[in-house]
């Protein structure tokens, strides 16, 4: 009678995780993910691409980095907190050789309570995770980027990634990729030819800046 219990609260227990995880923002890209690798398996060894919109919308990233085995998990707008929560979804089911996480930026623009030190530790908490469900494979964390529209977060930006910073120094087979600094002008305000419109995503003049500094942190 007790086993039967157990089993009865393990039912309730993946019902209502499941209910949870359909709950969850983005879902729709994430089924689209899972839609993809169906019909087009993926094999291990290749390098994920993840993070909010800055990565999502990258659809050059095969031609910008020819030769290296590139997998695109960037979805929505998400913040790191939803890459946490999709952490199995973008990075772990695919037992990469490297992984790059871009985030943060929706963090601090979505919440004003949210400051650099809390994404810092919400960035550590997912390179935490990566390392338990894969062990210490090379992470890359791109800095969060100076951002026309989003400048008078700028003093959070600039604190979150000398957290960032400091911690990669501090791990093995962890890097830092500074793309903040090469991204502003002598003024040391974001340069505006490097967006679209909006003056919050890159056009192709930033994509080429990313691709030179990212280029040379990449696994063969």
């Amino acid at each position: 009678m007790k086993s039967f219990r157990v089993i009865v609260q393990l039912i309730f227990l993946l019902i209502a995780w499941s209910g949870y995880a359909q709950s969850l923002p983005f879902q729709a890209e994430i089924d689209q993910f899972r839609l993809d690798d169906s019909l087009h398996p993926k094999s291990d060894g290749m390098i994920v691409f993840t993070g909010s919109s800055s990565i999502r919308i990258w659809h050059d990233i095969p031609n910008d980095f020819p030769g290296y085995l590139i997998l695109n998990r960037g979805f929505g707008g998400s913040s790191l907190t939803h890459v946490i929560d999709r952490v199995q979804d973008v990075i772990l089911k695919y037992h990469p050789k490297q992984v790059l996480i871009y985030c943060g930026d929706n963090d601090l623009a979505a919440d004003s309570t949210v400051d650099g030190k809390k994404v810092f530790h919400r960035m550590k908490t997912l390179t935490q995770l990566v390392r338990k469900g894969i062990g210490h494979i090379p992470i890359l964390i791109v800095s969060i980027k100076p951002s026309p529209s989003r400048y008078h977060l700028i003093q959070k930006v600039i604190d979150a990634n000398k957290r960032i910073e400091r911690y990669c120094r501090k791990q093995k087979h962890m890097a830092y990729i500074n793309v903040f600094d090469a991204m502003l002008g002598p003024d040391q305000k974001p340069l505006p030819e490097l967006f679209i419109s909006d003056k919050l995503h890159m056009n192709r003049k930033g994509y080429d800046l990313w691709k030179k500094i990212i280029g040379p942190y990449l696994m063969k």
